[in-house]
């Protein structure tokens, strides 16, 4: 099974989400905890402990000189400019290209081919016996987000039980950490802000195709707005976690509330069997 725990916008706590999930499933069973924001990934501060780091490669194009005519086909193709073709040399820009590989489909000379470039790294780690976090880690200054979340959860495969920690925001990343998952948890706080954004990312999870429940962090009893829009969209509520001083100390020095306050890993294992009856799959 294949869980993917997502929000519309930065600071739900969709992470604490996730490692307090995780933590409560490895207590009973082998589970793959998959950080897939791999431009600022976070999961290690809630797990530390030593890991091997696996680079991340992407293709890039090199030009062979003695074969080019400069005619400019690859950089009219490129539309993200990471070719500019002159009258004596090609200019590449490694930085800014996609790995898509028509430049070197489009050069009637066949003077284009590819070169591997890292772009970033996985780390893989168990600092727990039953709990595998393997995280991804943009390098700074590179896009290829998606490539590294591809590394990650490759990973992760063959293991029963994956949870995918997704970038927050809708764009290419979130829909790659989304792909393929059985289900997925929007992770929103009642604020006209978190609503907005939750309404982004539900639309997301539907355009995928994925069935979506919706856990409210940080709740000051005045839901209303959220509920009536999760009601309206058929989004069932998997959980609520109230905003409370202690859960803010916990979760301020690093800790899980699930680990260190009472009652809270009977009710994320709770979240978990919501979410099991969400996705329709047999565990």
């Amino acid at each position: 099974m294949k869980i993917a725990i997502a929000s519309g916008k930065g600071g739900t706590g969709k992470s604490t989400v996730a490692a307090n999930l995780a933590f409560t499933l490895a207590r009973s069973r082998e589970v793959a905890l998959v950080d897939c924001d791999v431009e600022e990934p976070n999961l290690h501060l809630f797990f530390p402990g030593s890991a091997v780091d696996v680079p991340v490669t992407t293709p890039v194009p090199v030009i062979d000189l003695a074969r080019c005519t400069f005619c400019g086909e690859c950089g009219k193709f490129c539309r993200f400019g990471a070719l500019s073709v002159l009258k004596d040399r090609v200019i590449l820009f490694p930085e800014l290209c996609h790995s898509c590989g028509g430049c070197s489909l489009v050069c009637p000379q066949g003077a284009v081919g590819e070169v591997p470039r890292t772009v970033g790294r996985v780390a893989c780690s168990c600092s727990l016996p039953a709990l595998t976090l393997i995280s991804g880690v943009l390098n700074e200054g590179e896009v290829q987000a998606p490539a590294i979340i591809r590394a990650a959860k490759l990973l992760a495969e063959g293991h029963p039980l994956t949870l995918y920690d997704a970038s927050p925001g809708i764009a290419c990343p979130v829909i790659e950490t989304l792909e393929g998952s059985d289900a997925c948890v929007l992770v929103t706080e009642s604020t006209p802000f978190g609503l907005h954004d939750l309404r982004l990312a539900a639309e997301v999870a539907e355009r995928v195709g994925i069935p979506a429940g919706v856990v409210i962090n940080r709740s000051d009893g005045q839901d209303e707005a959220t509920l009536d829009f999760c009601r309206e969209r058929g989004l069932p509520i998997l959980m609520t976690v109230p905003f409370s001083r202690e859960i803010a100390a916990v979760q301020n020095r690093g800790g899980l509330i699930c680990r260190d306050l009472p009652g809270w890993e009977e009710r994320f294992a709770g979240l978990f069997d919501a979410i099991v009856r969400l996705a329709g799959v047999s565990q």
